[in-house]
């Protein structure tokens, strides 16, 4: 699989079958995806990868308590703007349009709503999660070489034929992400991320990207187009 393949057919998936995912696999695209940039190469990434049991009692605590209604933990980081303006706010609005439409669930039905983002806390039944944590004293830049990690780790999955799925939802519930790892108190839960072989039965639709004129300007003439 060639790069512009495996950042083509990256996605967030939502539907995993219950295949282990081997130790060797998670441990050689980990090592590859370290070579990830970073501003001067302090690397602030702090990575659990969570399997078995322990996954499968992090699995149990986290959808018992967001289906028992327990208020989320007390935000770490904020994760949109409170008032997101267009056109962000127009693609949030039509992915959660799209993502419901293809589930059969109505705008205003919230509590069919609730029960379809429960199963992000079951990690979509994915056999595999990882972790990602940062260091509260490191700043702004630090958190965009996390992103820059993480796109690298999900290109190299692909490149393994397995699929993931980043999810910040888990930093709504870190509390009981931190029961069962226990980090450091000095570091942050940025996300979580599903991990596994693709559910072939589960349907999808592909969310689609702006056009390249809305998001990139191009200065100077050369290689402009005639």
């Amino acid at each position: 699989m060639d790069v512009y393949e495996a950042v083509t057919t990256r996605r967030s998936v939502r539907g995993f079958i219950d295949k282990e995912v081997p130790r060797d696999v998670i441990e050689r695209v980990l090592t590859a995806a370290a070579w990830a940039p970073s501003g001067s190469n302090i690397q602030p990434w702090n990575i659990y990868v969570v399997t078995g049991s322990p996954l499968a009692e992090l699995k149990k605590r986290a959808v018992g308590r967001v289906a028992d209604g327990v208020l989320w933990d007390d935000r770490e980081y904020v994760m949109y703007p409170p008032a997101m303006k267009s056109p962000y706010r127009d693609r949030r609005e039509a992915f959660g349009n799209e993502r419901y439409s293809a589930l059969g669930i109505a705008r205003e039905d919230w509590e069919a709503r609730q029960r379809a983002a429960i199963a992000n806390w079951d990690c979509f039944g994915a056999p595999a999660a990882l972790f990602c944590y940062i260091d509260r004293d490191l700043g702004v830049a630090q958190w965009a070489d996390l992103g820059m990690y993480l796109q690298s780790v999900m290109l190299l999955l692909r490149a393994e034929g397995l699929h993931s799925c980043p999810q910040m939802a888990w930093s709504q519930v870190h509390n009981t992400v931190a029961e069962v790892l226990s980090p450091p108190s000095e570091l942050m839960l940025f996300c979580g991320m599903s991990i596994g072989y693709e559910d072939a039965a589960v349907e999808y639709v592909r969310t689609g990207r702006a056009p390249l004129g809305e998001t990139v300007t191009f200065i100077g003439d050369q290689g402009a187009r005639p």
